[in-house]
């Protein structure tokens, strides 16, 4: 990775999406819903789903968008199943790839290296890594008592739940909400949160430094 290097930004037309999902499609429909309010100028060329019976697959193609299934155990290894997901990004000519609630690890090649982003239902690097992911993560907010939680929007890299921190959203937690409640309060924020970091992107203003995101206001 460059120590430091700025983003361009994309102008005079939508920033091409493919979004990547595992579960229920929940942050594709708020993408979608935000591009339909004028809030997010985007295309989602390409949904890619790494199973055939997520909920999301229906929505996206209710949405009329293309959605394509990858599955991690038809290759022999994280890197294969990477390429297969990469080349469908090349041939869509898609400029960001947006994980949203994609469960497996991905190697992220040369030519996309800063632009994948991951969004985790945590504070980074609090509650992330390797089995937290959905609902066990709140469940471990609950079960350790913190009174903040959120969630953290990185540039992925080959690791789970780590790459440069972009943009963090707070939640207060308290001591009587249960999991499902915390759940609910985080999506709100990452409703918010992930397509104002994909603007900030769309408009060049997140530089990397020293491996660190910077945003340029």
């Amino acid at each position: 990775m460059n120590a430091d290097l700025t983003l361009a930004p994309v102008q005079n037309r939508p920033l091409k999406l493919a979004v990547l999902i595992s579960g229920g499609g929940t942050t594709l429909t708020n993408f979608l819903e935000k591009r339909a309010a004028g809030e997010l100028n985007i295309e989602v060329p390409l949904v890619i789903a790494s199973r055939p019976d997520c909920g999301g697959i229906a929505k996206a193609e209710a949405a009329g968008l293309r959605c394509e299934v990858i599955r991690r155990r038809d290759f022999e290894n994280t890197q294969d199943f990477s390429a297969a997901i990469f080349n469908l990004c090349r041939e869509a000519e898609v400029d960001l790839v947006t994980l949203a609630g994609f469960l497996s690890l991905i190697h992220i090649p040369d030519d996309f290296q800063y632009r994948v982003m991951n969004i985790h239902p945590a504070l980074i690097p609090a509650f992330c890594g390797h089995g937290f992911y959905g609902h066990k993560v709140h469940e471990a907010v609950v079960a350790r008592g913190v009174k903040v939680s959120g969630c953290t929007v990185h540039f992925a890299d080959n690791e789970y739940d780590h790459g440069p921190i972009i943009g963090q959203s707070t939640v207060p937690v308290k001591g009587t909400d249960t999991p499902d409640e915390v759940a609910a309060n985080v999506f709100q924020a990452e409703c918010e949160l992930y397509p104002h970091v994909i603007r900030l992107f769309a408009a060049g203003k997140i530089k990397i430094v020293d491996r660190r995101a910077v945003i340029e206001e």
